[in-house]
Parts: C-alpha cells; structure tokens; sequence
C-alpha cells in the first residue's frame, strides 16, 4: 500500500480518529517502539494508526511478525505482512518459533513463545516498548477465562494497559477500542488483513467460551459487565498492592539480596490477602524470576498466618525461596540447591 493511503485511516469519522490520536498518546512515553503485528485485522489496525500518529516522526518504529510454524500458510501471511509495514515505511522482523510443537497447552506456550521472541527483538533493536493490539473484546474474553479458572481479584483485572516483559514496557493501547472498529479501520483504508482459523478451533478453551457469549450475554454476563468486572477488579487489586506496600515497609527489618526480615509482631493482625502480597513482593526481591503460582502462595500464606496467630515457628519453601517464621520475626532467603540424587 503506498505510505500516502495511510494518511485518514478512519475515513471520515473524526470521533474516531480522535479517540485514536488520543489512545496512542500512551505510546509518547517511549522513544522506540516495536508493534507486534499477526496480520490479523487488530494488528493490522495499529499499524495503520502508528503510520498516521502524529507523534510517529520522534519515534523509532519497527514491526515484528512472528510465524509460529503451526499452518502451512504462516509463513507466506508473515512475509505479506512485511510488504505491508515496509510499503508504510517501517522496518519489519520476521521472528520464528523454532522449537519443537507441544502436544498439549499449545495456545498458552504459543504465547510464552510469541513474548519471549518479541523481547529478544526488541532488546536487539533497541526498542523501549512492545506495542500489542488487544482489544475491549480481548480483554473481556480474558477476564471470563480468567474467571472460569478461579482467578484472585489480580487475575479478574484483566490485561494492564502497561505491563512489564523483562525490563521493557508492554503497552496495549487499544484496550477501549472494540474488534468491529478495528476492523472498520482497516476497511476504511481499503486496507487487507488475514483471519487466522485457529480463532473457531473448539479444541481451545477461549474458542469455546467465545461460543458461549451469546448464552452468557443472555443471563446477564455480557462483554460490558465483563469489562465492568475488570475495572471493578483492578481498583481493588490497585489499593490492595499499596496496602501491601504500606504493611511491608513498616514490617521491614533487613533487605539484602541474602535475606529479608519482617517484623511478625506487625504482620501478625495483617489480612491474610495483605500477607499474600507481602511475602509476594519479598519472594521476587530474592528471586526475581521466580513464577508465583497463586494456589502455592495462599498454602504458604495461611501456613505463615497461622504460625503467627499460634506464637509458633514454622518453615516452608516457595519459588526457591526459604520462608521461616517464629513469634519475632519472618525471614526469607534464597533455598540452597537442591541434592542431587
């Protein structure tokens, strides 16, 4: 498409054009940014929008399209897609998924691989920030996902706009935007896209709740209470991390890359979900990598709250990571290796 086609992307409806200008305003914060773009219509749309901002000539933007080598077309589809960014006047990437397919949970490593390979790119390229296309109906398919599996109030808040992958930004600005305006920019611009199959698949759980929507809109649980829910979430999850923030730095006794105290006097009469959180923030201080299961982290929890309230001592590993607490105090540090057999 010549750069020029990409000059009123939204045609003539300048409600919406507004509200794009203003939702990559989120993106001025980082001075180069690497758009993840499938080829899909969503994509497709913020990098239409990207080429049009009005802040595009003071950043540094290159798109990467991954081709995780699950259909035969995806390759082909990957290398339309760097016509498409080149003709838009941005470097294109084309990133592969290499490694041998698994059998099972292949939606949730897909993903794992799709974040890792598009981390690498960008520290390669020397971007700031990954820019992905979720969308309202995105964010409302993951809050019910989410929901269906039991998630805590962190879960049910649903995709941040910002997030953290390593020590780069991850920045969604189209969470306000719903599939159907993505799709209009992309026809307004006279624009192609590809729909990948895999999204009526039944043999993936999200394919299948998607089924669902229109039972579940009926009994009330639409995508606007969904999204409801989400926001609803994540202002309780907000003011629950700064009370966990407050109690741990009133607890702290020692912090060290060796060891963490806490006072166990003042954590003692601490919500049992203001404890959680707190031996959370310890655990990734210690361990950075570390991945917090939720259902371990609330065993570890009650088990510490429970020491506590009986004056006791208990000791527990969680994520590599020794928990020991007695009436004076809760120490953590790093578990030593384990023996081998």
């Amino acid at each position: 498409m010549p750069r020029a086609e990409a000059r009123d992307i939204a045609g003539t409806n300048d409600s919406l054009n507004r509200r794009c200008e203003d939702a990559l305003g989120i993106l001025a914060a980082y001075p180069s940014l690497l758009l993840a773009v499938s080829g899909g219509p969503d994509s497709v749309a913020l990098m239409l929008l990207c080429a049009q901002w009005s802040l595009r000539r003071s950043h540094a933007i290159a798109v990467a399209t991954i081709d995780h080598r699950l259909r035969k077309e995806s390759r082909a589809e990957a290398d339309e897609v760097g016509r498409w960014s080149r003709a838009l006047g941005f470097e294109h990437h084309l990133l592969t998924w290499q490694d041998e397919k698994p059998q099972t949970r292949l939606q949730e490593r897909a993903r794992q691989a799709r974040y890792a390979l598009l981390t690498d790119c960008a520290h390669r390229i020397g971007a700031s920030a990954i820019v992905l296309a979720h969308h309202s109906n995105d964010q409302a398919e993951t809050i019910l996902f989410r929901l269906t599996r039991g998630s805590g109030v962190a879960g049910l808040a649903g995709m941040a706009q910002v997030a953290r992958c390593d020590d780069l930004a991850c920045v969604r600005p189209l969470l306000d935007f719903s599939k159907e305006e993505l799709e209009a920019i992309c026809e307004q611009a006279k624009h192609p896209f590809f729909r990948d199959p895999s999204n009526e698949d039944e043999s993936f759980a999200r394919v299948r709740l998607r089924k669902l929507a229109p039972i579940l809109a009926a009994q009330g649980l639409t995508q606007d209470a969904l999204l409801r829910l989400g926001s609803r979430a994540a202002r309780a999850d907000a003011a629950l991390a700064h009370c966990a923030v407050e109690a741990l730095n009133g607890a702290l006794r020692r912090d060290d890359q060796t060891c963490i105290d806490l006072d166990s006097a003042i954590l003692r009469e601490a919500p049992i979900e203001i404890l959680l959180r707190v031996l959370a923030i310890a655990i990734k201080r210690l361990a950075p990598d570390a991945v917090l299961r939720l259902e371990r982290l609330e065993r570890a929890s009650a088990r510490v709250a429970a020491a506590l309230t009986a004056r006791r001592s208990i000791r527990t590993t969680l994520a590599d990571v020794s928990i020991e607490a007695n009436d004076e105090r809760i120490r953590l540090r790093p578990a030593p290796p384990r023996r081998s057999s």
